[in-house]
C-alpha cells in the first residue's frame, strides 16, 4: 500500500512497512468492519471509521474557534464614519501573514513526519483557523462584496464533502496511482504557482491567480475541483487503513488530510463566491 501522497507516505503504517501491518486482506469484507467499542479491546487499539471522524471533528472544531476569535479581535476594517480603520486593518494583515506562515510550516512538518504528533495536528488547526479568520474578511474586502459569503462558503464546503463521500462509496471508486501521481502533482503545481505569484506580486508584477478576474475564477475553479481530488484520496487512505488494522494513533493523520482538503475547499470557494458577486 505505498502512497505517493506526503501525508501519508511518511507512515510506516500506511506503507506496509511496520511490523504486523500489510496484510491487510486478513481483516475479510469491508461492510463487516468494526467501528470500535468499548466491549471490543481489537478495535479500541485500531484506527476505525468513528475513531477518523472524532479525531477529524475535533480538528475541525479547533479551526472553527480559532477562526471566529481571530474573526472577533480584527475588529471592523471600516468605521462608522466610513474610514479606513487602520488598527483592524493591521490586525488582519498580522493575523493573516502568522497565520497562514505558521499553518503552512506545520502542514509541512506534519506531511513528513514519520511518527504523527496530535499536538502539532491541534497546532496547525489553531494557525488555520487564524488564517482562515482573517481571509475571510480579506476576501470580500478586496472583492466588495457582504461577508454573507462565508456562510455560504461553509455550507458549499460541507456539501462538496457529503457529495464527495456519497459518489466515492456509491459508485466504489477505486484509486489508482495514476490518480494519486496526477492528483499530488497539481496540488505542489498549485501551490507552486501560489508561491510564484507571491513573489511575482511583492515586485509588483502579480499574474492575477489571487486575483477577482477571468484568471482568478479559472485558477479558483481548478482549485476547488482538485479539493475533490485530495478528498477522494483522504477516503481511500482511510479505507485501507482500516483494512490495514492501523493503530489508532494514526487517525490523527487521516483527520489532519481531510481538514487540508477540506480548508483548501472552503479558500477556493469562498474567491469563487466573491468573484461571482462583485458588481
Amino acid at each position: 500500500m505505498k502512497s505517493n501522497n506526503p501525508i501519508f507516505a511518511r507512515s510506516e503504517q500506511f506503507n506496509g512497512r511496520a511490523a504486523g501491518y500489510g496484510q491487510a486482506p486478513t481483516y475479510g469484507d469491508p461492510s463487516q468492519w468494526g467501528t470500535g467499542t468499548p466491549t471490543q479491546q481489537v478495535d479500541q487499539d485500531r484506527m476505525t471509521v468513528d475513531s477518523v471522524v472524532q479525531k477529524t471533528a475535533m480538528t475541525l472544531f479547533v479551526v472553527v474557534v480559532a477562526a471566529a476569535l481571530t474573526w472577533y479581535w480584527t475588529g471592523d476594517s471600516i468605521t462608522e464614519s466610513g474610514a479606513a480603520n487602520q488598527d483592524a486593518i493591521g490586525k488582519l494583515y498580522l493575523a493573516l501573514m502568522v497565520g497562514s506562515f505558521g499553518a503552512f510550516a506545520l502542514s509541512m512538518v506534519n506531511s513528513f513526519k514519520r511518527v504523527i504528533s496530535p499536538a502539532l495536528v491541534i497546532a496547525f488547526a489553531v494557525l488555520e483557523g487564524v488564517a482562515l479568520g482573517a481571509l475571510s474578511k480579506v476576501i470580500p474586502a478586496f472583492a466588495g462584496v457582504s461577508t454573507d459569503i462565508v456562510l455560504q462558503a461553509v455550507i458549499g464546503t460541507f456539501a462538496a464533502f457529503a457529495g464527495t463521500l456519497a459518489v466515492y462509496k456509491f459508485f466504489d471508486i477505486q484509486v489508482g496511482n495514476k490518480f494519486r501521481t496526477f492528483v499530488m502533482a497539481a496540488m505542489f503545481g498549485m501551490v507552486a504557482l501560489g508561491l510564484m505569484e507571491m513573489v511575482l506580486g511583492a515586485f509588483g508584477n502579480q499574474i492575477g491567480f489571487f486575483g477577482f478576474g477571468g484568471i482568478g475564477l479559472l485558477f479558483a475553479v481548478g482549485g476547488l475541483v482538485l479539493g475533490v481530488f485530495m478528498l477522494i484520496l483522504d477516503f481511500d487512505f482511510v479505507e485501507k487503513g482500516v483494512a490495514a488494522g492501523l493503530p489508532e494513533r494514526e487517525s490523527w493523520r487521516a483527520a489532519f488530510a481531510l481538514t487540508v482538503s477540506l480548508v483548501w475547499i472552503y479558500t477556493n470557494l469562498l474567491r469563487i463566491l466573491a468573484i461571482f458577486q462583485q458588481d
